[in-house]
Formats: C-alpha cells, sequence, structure tokens
C-alpha cells in the first residue's frame, strides 16, 4: 500500500483489527504497521486517536446497521424482510460485534454507539413485525425477544454446528411469525 490511503481504509482496517484483537490495538503505530505506511497517513485523516475511535465507531455503525437495513430493503419484499434480517444476522460471523461490546463495557463513548445501534435495531425489527400485521406492544416484545436471542449468539463463545444453529433461527421464524 501507499501513504495514499483514504480515511475509509484506515476505517476499514480499524474494524478487522478491532475484530480479530479487540479495541486496545487501535492505535495509530499498529494499524499503520498492518497497513504498510507511516503514521503520517493516519494523522492526515484523523486528528487524534480519540477522532478515530469516534470515527470507527461511526464506520461500525453503517457497517452493522444501516448498510444491513439497506441490504435487507432493497433484497426483500415486505413479507420476508424479517426472515432476511435473521437470516443474515444469525448467518454472519460475529467477532466484530463482540468486539464492540466488550469495547463498550469499558468506554462511555463505546457504550453510546451500542446503545444507539441497539435502539436502531430494535426499531427495524419492531416496524417489520408492525408491517406483518401485529400490534404495536406485541411487535415490540417479539423484538425485544429477537434481539435478546441475537446478542445470546452474538456473544456465545460456542457456536452452534450447522444444523443446530438452522433448526434454531427456524425456530425463532417460527415464533416470531406465530
Amino acid at each position: 500500500m501507499t501513504d495514499q490511503l483514504s480515511a475509509r481504509d484506515w476505517l476499514n482496517q480499524g474494524l478487522k483489527t478491532l475484530a480479530e484483537n479487540g479495541f486496545t490495538a487501535l492505535k495509530a503505530e499498529p494499524l499503520a504497521k498492518a497497513m504498510g505506511v507511516s503514521r503520517g497517513s493516519f494523522y492526515w485523516h484523523f486528528a487524534d486517536i480519540g477522532a478515530f475511535h469516534a470515527a470507527i465507531l461511526e464506520h461500525w455503525r453503517e457497517v452493522a446497521a444501516e448498510r444491513v437495513i439497506a441490504n435487507v430493503e432493497a433484497a426483500a419484499d415486505s413479507d420476508r424482510s424479517l426472515p432476511l434480517l435473521l437470516r443474515r444476522a444469525f448467518g454472519a460471523r460475529l467477532a466484530l460485534e463482540n468486539a464492540v461490546r466488550t469495547w463498550a463495557a469499558l468506554d462511555p463513548l463505546a457504550r453510546n454507539a451500542v446503545q444507539a445501534i441497539d435502539r436502531r435495531r430494535l426499531s427495524y425489527m419492531e416496524n417489520l413485525l408492525r408491517a406483518s400485521g401485529l400490534p404495536a406492544r406485541a411487535a415490540r416484545a417479539r423484538a425485544q425477544i429477537l434481539y435478546w436471542a441475537f446478542l445470546g449468539f452474538a456473544l456465545s463463545e460456542k457456536p452452534l454446528p450447522r444444523a443446530k444453529q438452522q433448526a434454531v433461527l427456524d425456530e425463532l421464524l417460527r415464533m416470531a411469525s406465530g
């Protein structure tokens, strides 16, 4: 790579590093070394490490919520949106989700980002459930249950074998639409 990296290149590397090594690895020197450039490239785009951390959390929101929602909206009719969302969420590798939530346990900025993404995801699921005909109260409750299931899945250290994971997802989908 050259020193002509964009801020997005740094953010993508930051998310990769966060997922693989945790938030304590989000430092200019090791990131620059991993990208084969000088630290000057980092500081060209970010005033300091705090600005980089804020940008990383915003980029995570874009990748982990807004882009997922946009892809679901583009790919499915309204009757298939919730199953598609759940299949994608429960089919994903969630090291990044786990790393950000670990970071949030220790840092107020990360905690605020996690709380914001939780609200966004819950609201989206609730809207999908309401669009399927559920009353507001039931949609809110089911969205919360589904999200708790997702969080348990994301934070689980030992994933289920593929067949068992599919059976659990099928049951979740049945419960959500039932």
